[in-house]
């Protein structure tokens, strides 16, 4: 593990109730915004996720509050929800999981799954890291599976990486460390892998381009 994400998770195990607070009190400024935000995100996930079989077994890679993975859960999925943030597994459990304390990039997944959600986790690993995380997947992932991410496009930043906060849904009060990521970059680490990229799209931002999202797929 990269001393920038290690130092990361230390901000976010002292840190992540103030982070979840405050996306609750950015979403309470537009309620509406915030339920056309989720309603997208959701059936962004159903989608992506219909050709696998009803009971799957899907990992969720950083849960944060459960929402996610209990949407997941919702349609019919076989769900373990997970983080390293002890804060973060406490708000999973109150919405109803028994989660996994697990570190993507220093432990060994807990089995075979079918499908592999992992939603704003990218955004704080290195290149290194990045590349870990995705042979790993690739290894844990059944044939045909599928893994969605996403990260944050190099092209609406000024920088590759840097330690940050913000002013509004994400503050947090403390930086911690941002990796931005080119689309051709990204593509050609993810074909090295194996994996075939079978949807793609950019979202977020003033410009409907600051979030790149990946679906991918494994074949042997």
């Amino acid at each position: 593990m990269s001393i920038e994400n290690k130092k990361t998770l230390e901000v976010y195990d002292v840190a992540g109730k103030v982070y979840l607070e405050n996306s609750i009190k950015h979403d309470m400024l537009d309620l509406e915004k915030a339920k056309r935000k989720k309603d997208k995100l959701h059936e962004f996930i159903r989608k992506s996720f219909e050709v696998l079989p009803i009971g799957s077994k899907i990992i969720e890679i950083g849960s944060a509050n459960g929402e996610n993975a209990k949407y997941i859960s919702s349609l019919g999925y076989t769900v373990t929800a997970s983080d390293i943030a002890n804060c973060f597994l406490d708000e999973i459990k109150k919405a109803g999981f028994d989660p996994i304390k697990f570190n993507v990039i220093e432990d060994e997944f807990p089995g075979k799954f079918f499908g592999i959600f992992c939603w704003k986790v990218f955004v704080h690993f290195t290149k290194g890291d990045a590349l870990k995380v995705l042979k790993k997947s690739y290894l844990a992932l059944e044939e045909n599976g599928i893994f969605i991410f996403n990260v944050i496009n190099r092209e609406v930043k000024q920088t590759d990486e840097e330690w940050v906060d913000f002013p509004k849904e994400y503050h947090m009060g403390v930086m911690r460390y941002y990796n931005y990521y080119y689309k051709e970059d990204l593509d050609k680490m993810i074909k090295d892998v194996g994996f075939e990229i079978i949807d793609f799209r950019k979202e977020g931002g003033e410009d409907n381009n600051k979030w790149l999202v990946y679906v991918l797929k494994k074949h042997q």
